[in-house]
């Protein structure tokens, strides 16, 4: 009959008893016996939201988000900038008792401690709480700190429990849709704080309810808020519905799993729909849901996703959702004040940021002139555990702040093939500073690199055929052939990325286009049954009605694409997700499938610029990293609208004509001898032998299969041929060719806003000669520079703050240099500040007398 301490909380809001049999009785009280002490709450959480959630009970297992990887963005976010606030008050106590100011001293950091009790830190997408509980923590532990440094300053025990701050769950904010999810959070928090009260406090009980309902996990949608939803009708009143996406059945002919056209959901209308509102925060963390923008109106359904653009009219429709939750705390972000407001937002993303579609999201707010943000740490590629379904998948990271600020950019180059449970896959991090441009680089602003018309519409992805029925194998096409006697017309060659980086193309493609479904029944019956059979099914419950009305033709005319490949007797291809940038050349027959690019050129020069170590480099940056295997994706948009190509000698043209002959008959002679050798092994091995690394085991017969000696031989050859047609000097570093190629992009687009357009293939693209017509208007490409002075703070403090962020925009500087970047800043008063962080090991003194961080 021990005495049970009084609770309260959202979870026990209810005092309903549940009817409980025998064996359910038997199972909590064996549950209650455990010592639940050190149960890690983030993982409990996870493992409890999924065990209320009927849908997600099957995914109960290992799978969680490690902590490691939630640490790897709360602390940047949250803890690093709250650090450094103690460190400039330890330095301003510092300072203030060398002058025999003691209870000024101990004043100064009483007051830090009570700001940091009023700190608010917001998950608006909270789940099961893990960032919340990973920052309540980490915070704690802060807290620590700064009462030891209280109590070195005289503060008493007796005088630390009377003030009654302390940091606890209430300044812990959450909005999550999932109310089990919500409710739970609140719990996690809670679990987390009386584990530190009792690993600091002993057996010492908390204060009553040791739970306490804050009611800051608030249930509801983060991005949209609307006044009703009402069901969609149509015209004749009936309910609009989709597919489930979930439900099928067996197809009577093919025995296939085809969609249920019976299984279908209600489509919703929002009536006056809103951004909805955040409350106010100090810092904003988490880990928004990841639904790509092809996807969304799959799972959300059309009526939330036309109210969401109704909601955000800035927002442009290719982003995806997460990028709703990083618009709305770049918005907060740049109205801080440096007093009041949100200081920093730290989210978890796709690694798709980078991609232009997103990218646009970013721009504005880093490249605003009047309030820019800035990126203060960005990892633009890192594992991650989808807390959905546990599935491994790649994400970024980014943290930003308001101002024009240097950052860390931080790429993972290694990580182990084994996960571990608690930390994640094992990374090896390496970081570089400076300031992070929204393509996540730092360097030369290849985002600011404009698309050149003389690329223009030269360049298309492959056809997406939209069916698996589409695409057969050589015998069913020979089959075809024999039944249908306008096959031969229709059956087109057809290769994805994989086979033509095994050189294994054996797949044709049903190509109806631009036969209407009457022509097609008529011309080539065996063929219209065969689509009948296999793909007019899936397409029956599309969405899209040109995919459900047109059910024998591919996802889109790819107009462009047949416009340009249709007089050329070969034209060039790179795979467009793939480790390596390899471009190679593609008979004129084929039709390429959508994972190849397609560049509408068979002229061998332009083939051996593209496969040169400049394009490759280019590419290499601007495009964007995809999937678990983190491989490169070429990018139209940002590696070839914008690239400017050299203009060519006629010398130099027939040297980069034969240089390009020479590489490809290599690499088809060799995958020709040799069957099973890839280019994707035969690159791997050449990147092996110009590290320097030995070639052993498999790697020495595909360095001997593919004579990859002479295959390196080649390259070089071409990087020094392609150099000189820029004119520039062999071996220049990759960051010196990236400057060149945005300089000269910049000049290349003033040219053909003069009207001077250097055509890459003059006779499709400007059959007639004639001149471009000149642009109105000033041609705007530098960026905005830094604008104004800082305010000179008020409290000592923020004076130490201020001077050592000036110091670290500087790199070295004395004290006038440093009093100088504010206005009313005195160098007699800056010098004395200068010398206590030195004095802390904050900064240094060089020789010459400046200070440095």
């Amino acid at each position: 009959m021990a005495k049970l301490l009084r609770f309260n909380g959202g979870l026990f809001r209810d005092a309903m008893a549940l009817p409980l049999s025998e064996v359910q009785l038997s199972l909590l009280i064996e549950a209650a016996e455990a010592d639940w002490k050190q149960v890690e709450p983030a993982i409990f959480g996870t493992l409890l939201e999924r065990a209320l959630d009927k849908k997600s009970r099957h995914k109960l297992g290992a799978h969680y988000t490690p902590r490691a990887y939630v640490e790897r963005l709360v602390m940047p976010t949250i803890i690093e900038p709250l650090r450094a606030d103690l460190r400039s008050v330890q330095a301003a106590a510092d300072l203030l008792r060398s002058q025999g100011k003691e209870k000024e001293a101990l004043r100064a950091v009483q007051d830090f401690h009570r700001t940091l009790c009023e700190v608010t830190v917001l998950d608006p997408a909270c789940g099961s709480g893990n960032f919340l509980y990973v920052a309540l923590e980490l915070m704690k532990r802060l807290e620590g700190e700064v009462v030891a440094t209280m109590e070195e300053l005289g503060e008493t025990q007796a005088n630390l429990g009377l003030a009654g701050y302390t940091v606890d769950p209430h300044q812990f904010l959450g909005i999550e849709l999932n109310p089990w999810a919500a409710n739970v959070a609140e719990l996690v928090l809670w679990i987390g704080y009386l584990q530190w009260h009792y690993r600091t406090h002993g057996k010492a009980a908390p204060s009553e309810p040791i739970l306490r309902d804050f009611e800051n996990i608030e249930h509801r949608d983060a991005v949209l808020t609307w006044t009703d939803r009402t069901p969609r009708l149509d015209k004749d009143g009936a309910p609009v519905t989709r597919w489930d996406g979930t439900t099928t059945m067996r197809h009577p002919a093919t025995g296939e799993e085809v969609p249920d056209p019976a299984a279908r959901v209600q489509i919703y209308d929002y009536a006056d729909p809103r951004p909805a509102v955040w409350p106010e925060a100090t810092f904003i963390v988490g880990n928004p849901p990841f639904i790509g923008k092809l996807k969304m109106r799959e799972a959300l359904g059309d009526g939330y996703v036309e109210a969401l653009w109704t909601a955000y009219p800035k927002m442009p429709q290719s982003a995806d959702l997460v990028m709703f939750w990083w618009e709305k705390a770049a918005l907060k972000a740049r109205a801080y004040d440096g007093e009041t407001g949100l200081r920093r937002f730290g989210l978890i993303t796709t690694n798709s940021l980078r991609q232009t579609f997103n990218r646009r999201v970013l721009e504005p707010h880093l490249g605003d002139a009047k309030r820019p943000l800035s990126l203060l740490f960005a990892i633009p590629d890192h594992p991650w555990v989808d807390t959905v379904d546990g599935a491994a998948v790649r994400i970024g990271m980014t943290v930003a702040a308001a101002g024009s600020r240097a950052g860390r950019l931080v790429t993972v180059v290694s990580e182990s093939g084994e996960r571990n449970e608690a930390e994640g896959r094992d990374v090896a991090l390496f970081t570089k500073f400076g300031l992070i441009m929204p393509d996540m680089r730092i360097g030369p602003d290849l985002s600011k690199a404009r698309p050149l018309r003389a690329n223009l519409r030269l360049v298309s992805p492959g056809v997406i055929p939209h069916g698996e029925g589409m695409v057969v194998s050589g015998a069913v096409a020979e089959k075809l052939k024999t039944e249908d006697d306008s096959a031969a017309q229709i059956l087109r060659q057809y290769c994805n990325g994989r086979e033509i980086l095994a050189g294994d193309i054996s797949r044709y493609v049903i190509d109806a286009y631009p036969r209407n479904e009457e022509e097609l029944r008529k011309d080539a019956p065996a063929i219209y049954q065969w689509l009948t059979d296999r793909v007019r099914p899936f397409r029956a419950t599309n969405r899209d009605p040109d995919l459900r009305e047109k059910w024998w033709l591919h996802r889109r005319a790819n107009h462009d694409l047949r416009g340009f490949i249709a007089n050329l007797d070969r034209f060039i291809v790179t795979v467009l997700t793939s480790r390596h940038r390899i471009f190679q050349f593609l008979d004129g027959q084929f039709l390429p499938d959508q994972t190849l690019v397609v560049i509408g050129s068979d002229d061998a020069a332009v083939f051996t610029i593209l496969n040169s170590g400049v394009h490759t480099a280019w590419a290499r940056e601007t495009g964007s990293w995809l999937g678990v295997g983190n491989d490169q994706r070429y990018t139209k948009s940002r590696c070839f609208d914008p690239f400017p190509f050299p203009e060519l000698t006629p010398a130099q043209r027939t040297t980069l004509r034969q240089l390009g002959e020479e590489l490809d008959a290599h690499r088809k002679e060799r995958q020709a001898r040799h069957p099973k050798l890839t280019l994707t092994q035969m690159y791997n091995t050449l990147e092996k032998l110009r590290a320097g690394e030995g070639i052993e085991g498999k790697d020495r017969q595909v360095y001997e299969d593919g004579l990859i000696g002479l295959l390196k031989d080649i390259h070089d050859r071409i990087d020094a041929a392609v150099a000189a047609a820029y004119g520039w000097p062999e071996g220049l570093s990759e960051n010196d060719i990236l400057m060149n190629l945005v300089a000269l992009n910049h000049e290349r687009a003033a040219e053909e806003a003069r009207g001077h357009v250097r055509w890459l293939r003059p006779d499709y693209q400007n059959p007639d000669g004639r001149a471009a017509e000149a642009k109105q208007g000033k041609l705007e490409i530098a960026a905005a520079a830094r604008t104004g002075k800082a305010q000179w703070p008020k409290t000592l403090p923020a004076q130490i703050a201020a001077v050592r962020e000036a110091l670290e925009d500087l790199g070295e500087a004395d004290a006038e240099a440093v009093a100088r970047t504010f206005t009313r800043g005195r160098a007699t008063t800056v010098a004395p500040l200068l010398e206590t962080l030195a004095g802390l090991g904050m900064a240094e003194m060089t020789e010459e007398g400046r200070y440095a961080i």
